[in-house]
């Protein structure tokens, strides 16, 4: 079979995946491009990204640009003379730098192409309850997440299954199927096919701080499934009052509800030894992994017992 020389572009731990399966397989990784080395914590370490830790470790050459139209960036991606561009976790590309490669360049998406369009795909499959999602290769245009499919791969997914566990998943899956689609360009046994026009698409928009806050005015199961596809990361979370302190944060990692009919208003707390109940619309919700703003993530037991009076504690 036909190795193709690939230029890869990523930064997470979600593209080195595919990176390292490119590299094991036949074809030939000529160049890598990743995010700028960032100082972060206390100590304002330099952290590298895993595409590129990856990268070095196997000696793979690797270009770290400021911006992506720079004219000597652009010259030295074209002396690599790559046949494709493979992206998976990348930032928005120009024009100038997708259409370099005579074969193209195609990215991996991780859903069902086209549904969950943008940032956050495997976040709000989650929160959406779906039973099903993917990963899609797919040509890059001028239009985000918008160009000419080439292969895909459905999974399956788990009930009560958080973001982080479906995005481990995708992320293998998705590996698997960036290689097949370097055989089927290699062996030109792959046919483009737009995407399907659908009038309203499920859309994935980048999740901000406001967008992880808990509305517990909403029914059990959708706050259920929020919680979930925000766990572990960026993290569902409400405000609670503990006596007289001020307003702290409280992350909720994962619980489960159980429908009923009360008076109570929703997001009210009923807080014992053994057990934390939060109202919702159409039930009660029980926190079984939380994080208080300041202190390390545990479990429900352990979080009740750093409490003495469970009066004191109040929803924001």
């Amino acid at each position: 079979m036909k190795s193709l020389k690939v230029v890869f572009l990523g930064t997470p731990e979600f593209a080195k995946n595919s990176l390292k399966a490119i590299h094991q397989s036949h074809h030939k990784v000529v160049g890598v491009v990743t995010v700028a080395d960032k100082a972060s914590g206390r100590g304002q370490k330099i952290n590298q990204s895993p595409v590129k830790i990856f990268a070095v470790e196997n000696d793979i050459p690797v270009f770290q640009p400021e911006k992506l139209r720079n004219p000597e960036f652009l010259d030295e991606l074209r002396n690599l003379n790559a046949d494709v561009f493979v992206v998976v976790a990348f930032r928005m590309m120009p024009k100038v730098l997708f259409e370099m490669p005579k074969m193209g360049t195609f990215n991996l998406h991780a859903s069902l192409l086209p549904d969950y369009r943008g940032a956050a795909p495997i976040n709000y499959a989650v929160i959406n309850g779906e039973k099903k999602t993917g990963v899609t290769t797919f040509f890059i245009n001028e239009k985000i997440d918008e160009g000419n499919i080439l292969l895909q791969e459905e999974l399956e997914i788990s009930p009560d299954e958080n973001a982080g566990s479906l995005h481990d998943r995708l992320m293998s899956v998705g590996a698997d199927l960036v290689v097949k689609t370097l055989d089927g360009l290699a062996e030109n046994s792959i046919e483009e096919k737009p995407q399907p026009q659908v009038e309203f698409p499920k859309n994935a928009f980048k999740i901000f701080k406001d967008d992880t806050k808990i509305d517990w005015k909403k029914n059990s199961k959708e706050i259920h499934q929020f919680i979930l596809g925000m766990s572990p990361y960026p993290a569902a979370f409400t405000t609670i009052h503990i006596a007289e302190e001020e307003e702290k944060g409280l992350k909720i990692f994962g619980g489960k509800y159980e429908i009923l009919n009360h008076s109570k208003n929703a997001g009210s707390l009923e807080i014992s030894k053994n057990e934390f109940k939060i109202y919702t619309n159409d039930g009660i919700f029980y926190p079984l992994e939380l994080q208080l703003e300041g202190k390390k993530r545990m479990n429900v037991k352990d979080f009740l017992n750093g409490f003495r009076n469970y009066d004191e504690i109040k929803m924001a």
